[in-house]
């Protein structure tokens, strides 16, 4: 008798893990730098939460970037650079009001959505963002590091 009943926990034990596997795994926020630790920027960054991650090659990814000012920013830019390893391998600059709804102020979040070729390198990459207003000023500068798997979409 005993030996069913352990058999039956066993099997539900076993009917949960399965379930739990199967669960999508939660978004996990990424580690934010500062370019300069020593700067007190107008604009800080709280966190990125990048979606899916790792990012997959062929497939949109979404990146989420949490952050707070308490000066209006009406306009202005973010200057994106990409390394791979020690390679810079991409780079462009995008309207800030096209990421966030302008003005943004308190709590704002920046999205940027990229669609990476399917024949792009599996491995670590690094991403060094600028915030700049509209004369130009630095508002804040980040890195944060993501993945990119090794399966492209079919």
């Amino acid at each position: 008798m005993a030996s069913k009943q352990s058999r039956r926990r066993l099997l539900a034990l076993a009917a949960v893990a399965a379930c739990l596997l199967l669960l999508p795994a939660a978004s996990v926020a990424t580690d934010v730098s500062y370019c300069d630790k020593h700067k007190d920027y107008p604009v800080k960054v709280s966190g990125v939460k990048i979606d899916p991650d790792p990012v997959e090659p062929g497939k949109a990814a979404t990146f989420n970037i949490s952050a707070y000012t308490d000066k209006p920013i009406e306009n202005g830019k973010l200057v994106i650079d990409v390394k791979y390893f020690f390679f810079y391998v991409h780079s462009e600059t995008r309207d800030i009001c096209g990421e966030t709804t302008c003005p943004a102020t308190g709590d704002f979040v920046l999205s940027h959505q990229q669609t990476l070729p399917g024949i792009t390198p599996p491995g670590s990459y690094t991403i060094y963002m600028k915030i700049l207003g509209d004369s130009n000023e630095e508002l804040s500068c980040i890195s944060f590091g993501f993945s990119i798997g090794w399966v492209a979409s079919s």
